[in-house]
Parts: C-alpha cells; sequence; structure tokens
C-alpha cells in the first residue's frame, strides 16, 4: 500500500511540477530579454506584438522628489527594479519603507508595431506612471505626506499614444504598508494580448472564487442538515475564507469589479482572511483526523492565528503588515506539520487519508510559489495555480464525501442494530408482561364462572377491565412496531361482519352504562352472512373506534352503524361509522388527530387518558388494506369517525362449528386428557384451570423434552405448547414429534409472537395458535375444533 501511495506522489508531484511553470517575470515566455540600462531599455529588436517583456533594469531614481515630466534635472542615482526600498540605497544609506519617490526612464521601440499598452500591477501602495509627460495610469493618489496620500491596489491594462521613444515618469508613495516602492515588474506589449490574458486570468479568478464559495455553501448544508461533523464545518469555513484571498490578491480581481472599496478595507480582508483560512485548516486537520494529530499543537496553531486576526482587526496596516514575513515561516512549518499528520493517518489506514496526503502535498507547492512570488523570486502562471487548486479542492471534496459516506453507512448498520435491539426488547417485554397478565385475565374468568358475591363480581369485573385495557396498550404499541417495519400481515378467513359488531357492543355495554351512555348498534337488515377478510384487523378497527367514542362522550349516545354502500354477486362495500355526542374535535385538530401519540389537546390527556396511538393504527391499517379512515366532527355536538372497505361474499354454507357452553354444569371436553407444556407455574394454573372447569384432564411437562419424554400418544389427544421455554423450545419440541411420525394437534400458546414468525410455526407442524393473555372461550373453541376433526 505505501509503495502504491509513493508512486501516486510521485506521479503527481511530476504533473505539478510540468503545471508550475517559474518565469523570472511576469512577462510571457519569449527569446528576447532586455534590460534597462543608465535609464535607457532599447525595445528596437523586441516583437512586442508576440509577447510582452518587463521594464526592469536601471531606472533614474529620486527620493523624497516627486519630479514633474520634461522638468529640470536634479541629483538623481539609478537603481534596479523591481525592488522594495528597504532594500534600496540613497546616497548610500537604507531607504525607509515610508517616503515617496520618482522614477524615470527612457524606452526606444521598434518602428513597426501595434497598439501597445502596459500591464501594471500594484505598487506600494500609490503610484501616478506619466508617458512623455501625460498621466496614463494611477492607483490611488501618490503625495508628498500621509494625508495627501490615497492608497489604492489593483492591475491595470493601459494603452498609451503611439511613438518611437517612451519617457515614462513613475510617482509611488507609502505612508500606510510595511512595505514601500516597487516590487512587480511593469510589461509592455500588445494591447489585445495583454487584455486577453488579464480577462482570463481574471476570469480564472472569479470561476475559482464561485467553485469555493459554492462548495463551501454545500459542506455547510452537510453540516447543518447532517449529523454536524465539525470537520465539515471547518472545510466550509476555510473555503469561505480562503475564496477571498483568490480575488482579493494577486492580479486584486475584486478590485476591478468593486473599484469603489476602500483600500483600508481591502487590507484588512486580505490579511485577516489568510489567518483565518489557515486557522480553519488546522481545526479541520484535527477533527478530520483527531487520533493521529497532537491536539495541543493544533492549539497553539490555531491560537497564533486568532491572535493575528485580532492584531489586524486592532491596529493599522504599518503595524500588522509587518506580521506577514514571520507568518509565512510559520505557514511552511503548518503545512509540513499537516503533511505529517496525513502521512500518519495514512499509516494508521484512516478514511480518505491518501487523498488528504496529496491535496496537501499540492497546497503546499501552491502556497510555495505565491510566496516566491510575493519575495519577487519567481513566479508562477495563472492557469498552473488555477489547475492546482482544483486538485486541491477536488481531494478534499472526495475525502468528505468519503467521510459523509462512511457515516451515513455507520448510521444505516447502527439504525439496523437500534431495530434489532428494539425488536428483541418488544418480543421480550411482550413475553414478560403478557405472562403475568395471562396469570391475572386467566384466573379472573376463573372466579368469575364460580358465582363470586355481588360485590366480588364488581371488583373481579373491574380487575379484567384493567387488565384488558393494559393488554390492548401492549398490542397497540406491537401492531404500531410491525406497521412501522412493513412487517403487518392480513389474513382472508371466513368472517360474521354482523357477529363481531355485536361481539363489540356487547363487550363495551357495562362499561358505558357506568358511565351513563347509551351504546347503539345499528346493522343493515341485508348484511351478508359471511364475507372474506381480516377478522381480527377488523375488530381491532371498530373496537378502537368505539373505545375512543365511549372515552371522550360524556353523556349521550355512542352508535356503532353498519350498512351497505354498494353490492354485486360477489362482492359488498360496507360502511362503518361510530358515531358519538361526545366532545367533537376543532377543525384544526382534526389534521394532526391521527397522527401517533397525539391526543386533542394535553388537558384532554390528562383527563380522558390513553396512548394516542389506537387512532393511528386504525388508520394504518385500513390504508394498507386500500381503504381510508374518514372524520366529521363538530367541537361540542360530536364526531363521526367512518370507513368503507369492500369484502368478497362466501357462499352461505354453514360449517359445524364448536359451540361455548357457559353452563358450568356441563363438561365441553369431559373424557380428553391433554398434555400442557409450559414453564411458568402461574400459567399452568390457569391453563389447568380453565381444562379443569371443561371436565378435561391434564398434564404437565415444563420444557419441549421433557414434552417428549412425557406425551403418550394412546393417552393425549392435543398438546398445548408453550414456545419459549428452557432446555428445549416449543418449535424444536414440536418438529421432533412430526419426524416421529406423531400426528396429535399441537395448539401453540405464546404471549410473543413475530408477524413473519406465524408461517413457520405451521411449517413445522403446529396445528393452531392461542395468544396470550388466553381468552378461554377462544381457547375452548380451538381445542373443541381440533377434537371434531380428530
Amino acid at each position: 500500500m505505501t509503495r502504491h501511495l509513493v508512486s501516486y506522489l510521485a506521479s503527481f508531484l511530476l504533473l505539478l511540477n510540468l503545471a508550475f511553470t517559474y518565469e523570472p517575470c511576469f512577462a510571457d515566455h519569449s527569446s528576447f530579454s532586455a534590460q534597462a540600462v543608465k535609464g535607457v531599455i532599447n525595445l528596437k529588436s523586441a516583437d512586442l506584438d508576440q509577447s510582452s517583456v518587463a521594464l526592469d533594469g536601471e531606472w533614474k531614481f529620486y527620493w523624497k522628489t516627486l519630479k514633474k515630466p520634461h522638468t529640470p534635472e536634479i541629483y538623481s542615482e539609478f537603481v534596479s527594479l523591481p525592488k522594495p526600498w528597504r532594500e534600496t540605497k540613497w546616497r548610500g544609506k537604507q531607504l525607509p519603507s515610508q517616503g515617496f519617490a520618482t522614477y524615470e526612464v527612457k524606452v526606444i521601440l521598434p518602428h513597426k508595431r501595434d497598439q501597445l499598452a502596459f500591464k501594471i500591477r500594484d505598487m506600494y501602495s500609490a503610484y501616478a506612471l506619466y508617458v512623455n509627460g501625460k498621466l496614463i495610469a494611477k492607483d490611488g493618489k501618490p503625495g508628498t505626506t500621509k494625508e495627501e496620500t490615497t492608497p489604492y491596489w489593483s492591475t491595470q491594462i493601459k494603452p498609451f499614444p503611439s511613438s518611437d521613444t517612451l519617457n515614462l515618469t513613475l510617482h509611488i508613495a507609502n505612508f500606510r504598508h510595511s512595505k514601500g516602492g516597487i516590487t512587480k515588474s511593469i510589461e509592455i506589449g500588445s494591447f489585445s494580448e495583454l487584455q486577453a490574458k488579464s480577462n482570463l486570468d481574471h476570469a480564472l479568478d472569479f470561476l475559482l472564487t464561485g467553485c469555493m464559495i459554492m462548495g463551501g455553501l454545500y459542506f455547510l448544508g452537510l453540516y447543518l442538515l447532517g449529523r454536524h461533523d465539525k470537520s465539515t464545518l471547518y472545510f466550509s469555513l476555510f473555503c469561505f475564507f480562503y475564496s477571498y484571498r483568490i480575488i482579493g490578491t494577486g492580479d486584486y480581481a475584486f478590485h476591478a469589479l468593486f473599484p469603489a472599496v476602500s483600500w483600508q478595507l481591502a487590507i484588512h480582508c486580505e490579511y485577516i482572511s489568510l489567518f483565518l483560512a489557515v486557522a480553519m485548516f488546522a481545526l479541520y486537520t484535527r477533527n478530520l483526523f483527531p487520533e493521529d494529530t497532537p491536539h495541543k499543537i493544533i492549539f497553539c496553531m490555531t491560537g497564533i492565528c486568532f491572535a493575528l486576526t485580532l492584531i489586524t482587526l486592532v491596529s493599522p496596516p504599518l503595524l500588522f503588515t509587518e506580521l506577514i514575513n514571520p507568518f509565512i515561516a510559520l505557514l511552511v512549518l503548518y503545512i509540513l506539520f499537516a503533511i505529517y499528520i496525513y502521512w500518519k493517518a495514512y499509516r494508521n489506514k484512516r478514511i480518505g487519508a491518501k487523498y488528504a496526503l496529496l491535496s496537501t502535498v499540492a497546497i503546499f507547492i501552491i502556497f510555495l510559489s505565491l510566496i516566491f512570488a510575493y519575495y519577487n523570486i519567481a513566479y508562477p502562471e495563472k492557469l498552473s495555480l488555477f489547475l492546482g487548486y482544483i486538485c486541491f479542492f477536488f481531494c478534499q471534496s472526495v475525502i468528505l464525501s468519503f467521510r459523509f459516506a462512511y457515516t451515513l453507512k455507520k448510521a444505516k448498520a447502527d439504525a439496523e442494530t437500534g431495530l434489532m435491539v428494539k425488536n428483541q426488547f418488544l418480543s421480550t417485554m411482550s413475553h414478560e408482561i403478557k405472562t403475568p397478565l395471562n396469570a391475572v385475565i386467566g384466573m379472573s374468568h376463573i372466579m368469575i364462572k364460580e358465582s363470586p358475591r355481588p360485590d366480588q363480581k364488581q371488583h373481579l369485573d373491574m380487575l379484567l377491565y384493567s387488565a384488558n385495557n393494559l393488554l390492548t396498550i401492549v398490542n397497540d404499541i406491537l401492531d404500531l412496531n410491525a406497521i412501522e417495519e412493513g412487517k403487518i400481515q392480513f389474513v382472508n378467513e371466513s368472517l360474521n361482519v354482523s357477529e363481531i359488531a355485536r361481539n363489540i357492543i356487547s363487550g363495551y355495554t357495562n362499561t358505558a352504562r357506568d358511565a351513563g351512555i347509551d351504546v347503539i348498534l345499528k346493522l343493515d337488515q341485508d348484511l351478508p352472512y359471511r364475507v372474506t377478510g381480516d377478522s381480527k384487523r377488523l375488530s381491532q378497527i371498530i373496537t378502537n373506534l368505539v373505545s375512543n367514542a365511549i372515552k371522550f362522550t360524556g353523556k349521550g349516545w355512542v352508535k356503532l352503524e353498519v350498512s351497505i354502500t354498494e353490492r354485486t354477486a360477489q362482492d359488498v362495500s360496507l360502511k362503518i361509522s361510530v358515531q358519538d355526542t361526545g366532545i367533537g374535535i376543532a377543525p384544526e385538530k382534526q389534521k394532526i388527530i391521527f397522527d401517533q401519540f397525539t391526543q386533542i389537546e394535553s388537558s384532554s390527556t390528562r383527563g380522558f387518558g390513553g396512548t394516542g396511538v389506537g387512532l393511528a393504527i386504525s388508520k394504518r391499517l385500513l390504508e394498507l388494506q386500500g381503504s381510508a379512515l374518514q372524520l366529521k366532527s363538530e367541537e361540542g355536538i360530536g364526531s363521526d369517525f367512518y370507513f368503507t372497505q369492500t369484502f368478497k361474499i362466501l357462499e352461505a354454507i354453514k360449517k359445524q362449528e364448536a359451540v361455548v357452553n357457559e353452563n358450568p354444569e356441563e363438561k365441553p371436553l369431559q373424557g380428553i386428557r391433554i398434555l400442557v407444556v409450559e414453564d411458568n407455574r402461574m400459567n399452568v394454573l390457569v391453563v389447568q384451570g380453565f381444562l379443569r372447569r371443561w371436565g378435561a384432564v391434564s398434564d404437565v411437562a415444563v420444557n419441549g423434552q421433557e414434552a417428549l419424554d412425557k406425551f403418550d400418544p394412546l393417552l393425549h389427544q392435543i398438546i398445548l405448547m408453550d414456545l419459549h421455554m428452557p432446555v428445549m423450545d416449543g418449535y424444536e419440541a414440536t418438529r421432533q414429534l412430526r419426524e416421529r411420525g406423531e400426528t396429535v394437534p399441537v395448539i401453540a400458546v405464546t404471549a410473543s409472537l413475530a408477524p413473519d414468525a406465524k408461517q413457520d410455526m405451521f411449517n413445522i407442524g403446529m396445528t393452531d395458535i392461542v395468544s396470550k393473555p388466553i381468552n378461554p372461550e377462544q381457547l375452548l373453541s380451538k381445542i373443541l375444533n381440533q377434537t371434531i376433526r380428530s
């Protein structure tokens, strides 16, 4: 892997070396070379139409003088250009950076030429250029005092009147910057070529700035709308700060677009953007690879950058511009340190470390080229810088994309793990809650059947009602989870809608009567005897609606109405409506009433109780069956919840059905011996109490292995099999029974059953299923059905 990276680095550096063509001046590469000698530069042999030439060499120099063109000669010296004042001597003494001066040179041009122009870059910190006595270009206003001088920086392309000989007079003044004089060459060449190249340079600057700002906005959006990865935030801030460096320095494209921007504001932005960009990149590196980054060093680096930013904000340019030289040295160390961190991250196989290393090498070369240009050593081509920046930001974008994709992948894995844990938790809690509930509900049924006193009967009814309410809450939560996971299943079976409606109304009659509410059932006389559908889900939906209506009705009535809306020979469409005279629902609340865990208002929640999931479950169950739960309501008058569902009509063939006889003197299971396989002692007592009342004889096994040992096909007509037991569970016990060739009916008795596990139970040979808590009528009915078939 290291060998591959070295190969990548070698190829990358080779490309950068080819792209970054350094030149001795800003002029285009040309075989012609000329230098001013004693204030004269001869360009007669130069082909200025093909390439520009830098007017470097010996110029006449007048210190502390703004000499007007064509004025009498005064004392002057010859100095080399370009060179800052601190590197220039006047009368044998080193010059300061503040002051004013005049430069003069005579330029001899070729006779045949197109329109020529000068390319003049910024000078420290104001200048005026005269050609043959005529002012043709200026930046700001040079003066003899600080008050008279107005600084400004820009890059200008200025054509001039045609002449064979040019007498150039250049005034420069600086009182506000730590560096004075001229450090960048003045070029002369074809106006069309210089203008075209300048336009291209500005276009590249604006394009790169736009890309950086858009990239910054994109990564800021990822941070705000994603998982708040701080490395993404810091890189977006780096993009914003550094984008100003592209158009606010160099050729100063920003000033060409907004010439009214003051020099004071521009110079502050230039330095602050540099310091903050470096600080953001340091913080980005720390958050990108925190395990490989010495945090104390990064803290010191960012601290220095923020301190320099503060100094820049509160001090004049003359002071803070002195900081650039030591900061450049620190900048080189910073980048080398970043390369070390990324190399270390690469060795430790961090995500995106290879691209981070390549991009940092690229930015290091870019910064070196800019440093060389700043110190007038060598100058890179604009296109080369553009390509280098593109390489840097492309690699960084790849890194952050990798991190974002990795974060999403990890979040997905965590979510899947969390979902699996949630499912396991719900399954476990379902079993653990339903197991004691089975004992409570079962014992309540048994005691109610044993002729209790009226006061005991009232207490038992209340106990049974509360236990059933708790069971409803548990089932609602499990159903909601199954709906969210898309695991809800519907069964097409024979059902009697009239019977379901009567049973529901019958179950709530006593509760409603105690609350002073009338419960009304209205059935269409032409309802078919049997249709196909999911009786459990239909009963659940109607029960939720009736329960809610009773809960929110203080007085008056609740009516369940089933009517036919459309009928054919094969199908019937039924409108099922639950109306009440309760508190009603305000129009603005009707939009949210079907949301999960939502009730009309918090005071209603306290006053009426409930989890607020019944309507949400009913709505989703109907939607999954192609129907919709609708509402008409008026606050203070009442509500009408209704839906329309289509069922297939079955032929009116009555099958022999077991009838549950509530007469305690009769024994419907007389003579039947049943093996009860259950590890919970309370559940055993409940089941044995039911079976004993019905006349059956029962044997008990506490796990699947004991059931295999105790089962006698000559004695046991039915097995009631729990699923979750120690030693051997009910699944394995049933499978082994079938492998032995036993055909005895096995009824699964379970408190937790995943929606997709029912078919697996039938596949291993189970005959039927009874859910805990056990409904005694349902258990008796299933046992009788199995004995009739056998």
